[in-house]
């Protein structure tokens, strides 16, 4: 099967993200934030294993699973807590799976955290925290209840024939005072002991140990309740978090105000409100709009359909936009902006191109080419230009050999100039090495540095966090399905090394972006494929996903999924004071004839869609300014003509 049976020649991606990420490699942050990773590349233990380094443990955010869901933010006291909604309990549920990702075995020592806000109980009533239930059995195999004076903790014992519900009570503990408390319980084979707001704690030893082997395997945590509405939880949640193998306490109780300190706060509890009164919900501020509306301003005429689209300006010269064009003759076109549109300015021979990437070395100016086919005598390699000054235009730098090259990438480390190629596939293998080059000053040739195995790659996206470096690829096809893992690497001793792998489902594009100080990196998915399941009703009709930096976590977690169709590319840009991502939509399983969107970052509710705009076969997107203006430039991959939009600020 070849990707080009697929409209637009690429493959989309699956519903919904399955699962929700897997991280092999890690970074210890300390608590200046990202200028002080340190300890890059250790393994993160699995939560079967509780004897791993207790340096190494993440703790395990459940409160952050369930974001967005039925739940509104309040503000008491000055700290911000979720309020369960009680109609649907089982909506308040999400798999065990999504939390122990290498085993299905809860952790034999562990420490649970919360920080919550509790109302008055009526005497003789339970309220739940949270519990973990088996779809197949009615009983707890873990939870958290209180009642007006008492904490018990519960846990299920599969030794016994049927098993036995075991209960540990803690007595003597007020939470029902309208206060912030935070509560750490630490579990060690037999022994028990609950630390409130960081006082004395209270031990408690049983007989009976907790489980060295207890089975989450089709199991959900329930938040506030225990799948039922009885004994729902009426207070604010703020934190709730897991941390296999170690005791919490010393983690928490360092600081005086220990009602603030976390181990893990979900993002929505974090950003700072308007203010509010006590109980009030919350008015986050909707972002000023700025952004008016969207016009057509250019057709752009090309020399055929167009896979990419790169825009840069060179000093000096002016600003221009280079065209991946599908056909060969007459191959893809450098246009200028002149006079307020953009006018042919040079053709230049190419086969099939995908992509192109503007870069400089020094004083040097130069462009690559990624070429998807072979040329007339049959050979395969894509091609740098360099861009003469005496000629006022690119003429061929050189030439290297490429496998179906669908993109190019320019990164520079520690002074040192890199160049990334992904190569496709070589004939029908899709899982082959794409390469990376690094710059030689004596020779002024870019040479072999690494190679990296990918399957079907589409897209490289390199960024920087304080000293680290990173490189993301797509992944989109390993030859029966494109329900793959796509990978992010790491910088380390002059070379990358994996750091984390993500699914995805055909992905096409990366794109990374801050907001603040927070880091984002957007997934477009395109089409779901398996050649070894029965197909879904619709390949293209799926979500991106949007992942954030988590310190805490210490690797890239969910933050939003997106519905899209067969999205084949992200872009982030700014105008004034507000940000915004555009996706490519190209195709519904009907039409090619499809909506892309533009949406408005705003602040607590995430992305959200703000403006439609019609495309057709949208390919790409490119965000650029001049002094009249903001404007967009996407390309179609259906028909020789791009559009310019011009983005209508007041």
């Amino acid at each position: 099967m070849d990707l080009q049976d697929f409209p637009l020649g690429l493959l989309s991606v699956h519903c919904a993200l399955v699962g929700h990420y897997i991280a092999l490699f890690w970074v210890r942050a300390v608590a200046d934030g990202m200028k002080g990773l340190l300890a890059w590349g250790q393994r993160v233990p699995s939560p079967c294993v509780p004897d791993a380094p207790r340096a190494e443990l993440r703790p395990l955010d459940v409160l952050a699973e369930l974001l967005p869901g039925d739940v509104r933010v309040l503000r008491a006291q000055g700290l911000r807590g979720l309020q369960l909604h009680t109609s649907r309990p089982r909506a308040l549920a999400f798999p065990a799976s999504r939390l122990f990702l290498h085993c299905d075995r809860f952790p034999e020592e562990f420490s649970i955290i919360v920080t919550l806000r509790v109302l008055a109980v009526p005497t003789k009533r339970n309220e739940y925290i949270f519990t973990l239930m088996a779809e197949e059995s009615p009983g707890v195999l873990v939870g958290l209840r209180y009642s007006p004076s008492k904490l018990h903790f519960l846990f299920w014992s599969p030794e016994r024939a049927g098993g036995w519900q075991n209960r540990v009570t803690f007595r003597n503990v007020s939470l029902a005072d309208s206060r912030w408390h935070t509560l750490v319980l630490a579990v060690s084979g037999p022994s028990f002991s609950l630390s409130v707001d960081c006082g004395l704690p209270k031990d408690v030893v049983l007989e009976t140990p907790f489980p060295a082997s207890l089975s989450v395997k089709r199991a959900s945590f329930y938040l506030g309740n225990r799948r039922r509405r009885k004994g729902f939880f009426t207070g604010l949640l703020r934190q709730l978090v897991l941390l296999p193998g170690a005791d919490a306490t010393p983690r928490i109780c360092t600081t005086m105000d220990y009602k603030a300190t976390a181990l893990s706060i979900p993002a929505v509890l974090q950003d700072v409100p308007v203010k509010a009164a006590s109980n009030e919900v919350l008015k986050y501020p909707h972002v000023k709009q700025r952004l008016d509306y969207v016009e057509e301003y250019q057709d752009l005429v090309t020399n055929s359909e167009t896979m990419g689209v790169e825009v840069f300006t060179i000093p000096r010269v002016g600003l221009f936009a280079a065209t991946a064009n599908r056909h060969s003759p007459p191959g893809s076109a450098v246009y200028k902006w002149t006079d307020g549109k953009f006018v042919l300015y040079q053709n230049i021979p190419t086969y099939q191109a995908q992509s192109w990437k503007y870069f400089t070395i020094g004083k040097k100016i130069f462009l690559a080419v990624a070429n998807f086919e072979q040329n007339e005598r049959g050979q395969e390699f894509s091609v740098i230009y360099k861009w003469s000054h005496r000629k006022e235009k690119f003429v061929t730098y050189q030439r290297i050999t490429t496998h179906s090259a669908r993109d190019w990438e320019a990164f520079v480390i520690e002074g040192e100039a890199f160049l990334a190629v992904v190569n496709h596939r070589e004939g029908n293998n899709h899982n082959i090495d794409s390469v990376i080059y690094r710059w030689n000053p004596s020779t002024g040739l870019f040479e072999t540095n690494q190679t990296i195995p990918t399957s079907g790659a589409y897209d490289w996206e390199f960024f920087a966090i304080g000293p680290y470096s990173f490189l993301a690829v797509a992944n989109t096809f390993n030859g029966t399905s494109t329900n793959i893992y796509s990978h992010i690497y790491i910088w380390l001793s002059g070379s990358f090394q994996l750091f984390q792998s993500i699914l995805t489902f055909g992905a096409a594009d990366w794109e990374v972006f801050h907001i603040g100080d927070r880091v984002f990196l957007a997934v477009a998915n395109s089409h779901s494929y398996d050649s070894r399941i029965p197909a879904p009703s619709n390949f293209y009709a799926i979500n991106s996903s949007i992942y954030e930096l988590n310190i805490t976590a210490q690797m890239f977690v969910k933050f939003q999924d997106l519905l899209t169709y067969s999205a084949l590319d992200w872009e982030f840009f700014s105008v004034g004071d507000d940000s915004f991502l555009v996706v490519a939509n190209s195709f519904d399983g009907f039409t090619f004839s499809i909506n892309s969107i533009i949406y408005r970052w705003q602040g607590y509710e995430g992305f959200v869609a703000a403006h439609h705009l019609p495309t057709v076969g949208c390919r790409d997107w490119e965000a650029f300014n001049t002094t009249e203006g903001s404007y967009l430039l996407y390309s179609s991959a259906k028909e020789p003509l791009s559009k310019v939009l011009k983005l209508k600020t007041t």
